[in-house]
């Protein structure tokens, strides 16, 4: 059993990842759990109409014994879908109560192991979602509660109401701000801190070339990391990835989620896929041997400076 790897569900609702199916979707969580992965991230907001709640269920149907009773189910409210088709944050705790009901039921369980506050929403005070978090956990529906892509500060006041089991954040080689600011926080308090984002949106697997060019409708090259000078550094950064990666005989990708489950205070990533293929490629990540860990912390630290130049 990997416990540094958790399968985040978004690539399977298939609102930005193109060719998802529901077949090859229930294959790829399948995948994962044949391979040892036992944690499973999803959402309300995981597809137009709940698709990652749905498919999650569909598996968990055909699961019985230790296997079932060994995965954990890692659930989000607190964002959905606007009359313009995108996606809002709304901490509303009504909004919340009813979206995590209605999760709950369309994966076919009664409790998320964890359920965290997807997006704080600005217009609501913390405290307000926070309480209604603690109320779910109350009524049973939650064992422990969270909040994501949150400050410390915020986590803080979310804490002043319920405790906080668990943040979730950013983090990759490219980007590593959250070390010294929520992950820190989250160790200081005792809380589990789950990072997304260490492919980087598949820039630091390495099998995308400097002169791809994406399909329409894909939103990567919309982010920054994916445009001009920032998108060559990672390029000449993923060209030396590969060199270390063959020397230990890793992929990039497991190379690269390795290093962000190896920072002090992560406990474990959140990796993404839609093809039951793409599995093997990460499902044994984990902490790199020090001298590894050292090697690719001097390159990630080179290119920070560079880019600080």
């Amino acid at each position: 059993m990997n416990q540094h790897i958790i399968l985040g569900l978004w690539p399977i609702a298939g609102v930005t990842t193109i060719g998802v199916t529901r077949e090859n979707a229930i294959a790829t969580i399948h995948a994962a759990i044949d391979a040892g992965i036992r944690q499973f991230d999803t959402a309300y907001s995981y597809g137009l109409q709940g698709e990652a709640d749905e498919r999650l269920g569909a598996v968990l149907k055909d699961l019985d014994g230790p296997t079932r009773d060994e995965i954990q189910i890692i659930g989000k409210v607190g964002q959905r879908y606007g009359e313009d088709g995108a996606r809002v944050n709304d901490g509303n705790p009504e909004t919340l109560v009813v979206d995590a009901e209605n999760s709950l039921r369309r994966i076919g369980i009664r409790c998320f192991d964890t359920l965290m506050l997807h997006c704080v929403d600005e217009e609501v005070p913390i405290e307000a979602s926070a309480w209604a978090l603690q109320r779910l956990m109350q009524r049973g529906m939650a064992k422990r509660v969270g909040v994501c892509n949150a400050t410390p500060e915020q986590r803080a006041a979310f804490a002043s109401v319920v405790p906080c089991s668990a943040i979730q954040c950013p983090l990759n080689g490219l980007q590593q701000e959250p070390l010294s600011n929520e992950i820190a926080d989250a160790k200081e308090h005792d809380c589990d801190a789950w990072v997304y984002w260490t492919l980087m949106k598949g820039l630091l697997a390495g099998k995308i070339e400097r002169d791809h060019v994406f399909a329409e409708g894909d939103s990567r090259p919309n982010y920054p990391i994916f445009q001009g000078a920032a998108r060559e550094r990672a390029h000449d950064i993923v060209d030396q990835l590969k060199v270390i990666a063959a020397d230990t005989g890793r992929s990039v990708a497991n190379l690269s989620i390795s290093w962000a489950v190896s920072q002090p205070g992560v406990t474990a990533a959140l990796v993404g896929a839609h093809r039951p293929e793409q599995i093997a490629d990460f499902a044994s990540a984990g902490p790199l041997p020090k001298a590894v860990r050292r090697q690719v912390n001097e390159l990630f630290a080179t290119s920070s400076d560079s880019q600080a130049e």
